[in-house]
């Protein structure tokens, strides 16, 4: 056990790793506000700026949650198509099957734990690659959301609309008549998420099993149900982002989040998740996330970038994070960075 926390780097030097980390994202976030903020001042206004929630909370909410899943060493690539499974299941059960409306979410967040209980059990209990299990995922859930489509009465292509205003209240109230409601269900569930992973002893039973899963079983914890219990919790996020784009739309279809997961992914990474299990920050991937966010807004309204292009920044910010930690990580990196910072800081080497 001590051998498995001296190799993840010890509890003290991965706690400093991730504020120093949190701080450089933070310090991205602040320079994104100046470059936008200076080259188009429409940018700063604020009702303008948390108009934009809208477009990005999606992302915020899930890689909150996804980020549990790649602590242990494992990845969700299909939380995308639960996004589109909830939002077609909450619509036609509604329409077309006469269930009230939130018996409809209800269900809807149940069919979505039971996709990521489903996916979690052959990973953890079966021992499949978490891709090849997530990408499988991703094509039968999409699948499965065509399928539901098909009962309805309206085409798949329009969507589903006319949901009542109760519904539609999840992401037209504004608090104080300013803060989006979407906005604060986030901010609830950064709350929820760094209590469960940074406060709670599943939290720890998270980081273990992904520091050494031999080791996890050694000390009496069932890594297989912690395991599962991730890929579930980001079923339940994919859910939540289901529910707040389909109500904010007001459009419910089954293809709502076909475009969330490289953005899902890259904010969990660009927050201090290692790809290999064992290391990530809920704060990390909030900040990661909203960076993100903040990037699909400014490029347009302040340089032109073509929405269809947005995606070419984001594959380029993974993979700079990817290999630049993959670099670092490298002991002659390492020693080069050491000998630059004491030069800098007039230290001995």
């Amino acid at each position: 056990m001590k051998q498995n926390a001296s190799k993840a780097g010890g509890p003290n030097k991965l706690t400093k790793g991730l504020k120093n980390w949190n701080t450089f994202l933070v310090i991205v976030l602040v320079l994104e506000f100046v470059i936008f903020g200076a080259a188009n001042e429409r940018f700063l206004r604020i009702p303008l700026l948390l108009l934009s929630v809208n477009d990005f909370i999606s992302i915020c909410i899930i890689s909150l949650f996804v980020t549990f899943v790649m602590i242990t060493g494992g990845i969700d690539i299909q939380a995308g198509s639960i996004v589109g499974l909830t939002s077609i299941v909450i619509g036609v059960t509604w329409q077309d099957f006469g269930l009230p409306i939130w018996a409809a979410v209800a269900l809807a967040v149940a069919v979505a734990a039971l996709c990521g209980a489903l996916s979690g059990f052959f990973i953890a209990y079966c021992r499949v690659q978490a891709m090849v299990i997530t990408l499988g995922g991703s094509f039968l859930y999409s699948g499965i959301a065509l399928l539901v489509s098909t009962l309805s009465s309206t085409e798949s292509y329009q969507g589903i609309s006319g949901f009542p205003d109760s519904f539609k209240f999840i992401t037209s109230f504004k608090l104080f008549d300013l803060i989006p409601m979407q906005l604060v269900i986030f901010a609830v569930l950064v709350v929820i998420a760094y209590l469960l992973l940074h406060v709670s002893k599943y939290g720890r039973q998270v980081f273990l099993v992904g520091v050494n899963q031999d080791a996890a079983e050694f000390s009496g914890i069932n890594s297989k149900l912690v395991i599962l219990s991730t890929y579930v919790l980001s079923g339940i996020s994919a859910a939540i982002a289901g529910i707040v784009l389909t109500s904010y739309l007001g459009t419910a279809k089954s293809d709502l989040g076909d475009t969330l997961t490289m953005n899902i992914i890259t904010a969990c990474v660009l927050g201090g998740t290692l790809s290999t299990g064992g290391k990530g920050s809920v704060i990390g991937t909030a900040l990661a996330s909203i960076i993100i966010g903040i990037m699909r807004f400014g490029m347009p309204l302040c340089f032109d970038v073509n929405t269809q292009y947005l995606d070419i920044p984001i594959g380029i910010l993974l993979i700079v994070v990817v290999v630049g930690r993959a670099m670092v990580n490298k002991p002659r990196t390492a020693a080069i960075l050491a000998g630059l910072k004491n030069k800098f800081t007039g230290a001995k080497a």
